[in-house]
């Protein structure tokens, strides 16, 4: 399901927007408490390391803290865990692997679990997903 029109007053930003978060034009977008989760700092944890570069690892290592700084981080607990079930299951139905997108498959079982939206400037990526509330964020020009 695809919210539009109406702004959250808290909801769950996955990691495509949180790592383009600065360059949004509209933040209204945006719920009015944004959180991220625990797989999105996991997935942020990997940038710096991966890189050969050192100002792309600092440049990596900052936005890393800054979120970690910024955003209350919600668990994969065992509610997101029993939620993936349905999720992985969900992605099966509709002809997707859940294995290709497992990190937003977890990502989707925590905004679930805890009943909240999902910001995205992906929303392809969490398409056939039954339950998940997904909100379009548009994706800034030049990406």
């Amino acid at each position: 399901m695809t919210a539009r029109s109406r702004r959250h007053p808290r909801g769950v930003l996955d990691t495509s927007t949180l790592i383009l978060l600065g360059r949004l034009q509209d933040p209204t977008v945006l719920p009015e408490l944004p959180v991220i989760t625990a797989v999105t700092l996991a997935e942020l944890t990997v940038g710096p390391l991966i890189t050969a570069d050192d100002r792309d690892r600092a440049v990596r290592q900052a936005h890393l803290q800054k979120a970690e700084a910024a955003f209350d981080v919600l668990p994969f607990d065992t509610e997101a865990a029993r939620s993936f079930g349905r999720v992985a299951s969900s992605l099966r139905r509709s002809g997707r692997r859940k294995h290709a997108r497992s990190f937003d498959a977890m990502i989707a079982a925590i905004a679930i679990a805890n009943d909240l939206p999902l910001y995205t400037c992906n929303p392809a990526d969490f398409a056939g997903i039954e339950g998940l509330v997904v909100v379009a964020v548009p994706v800034p020009e030049g990406r």
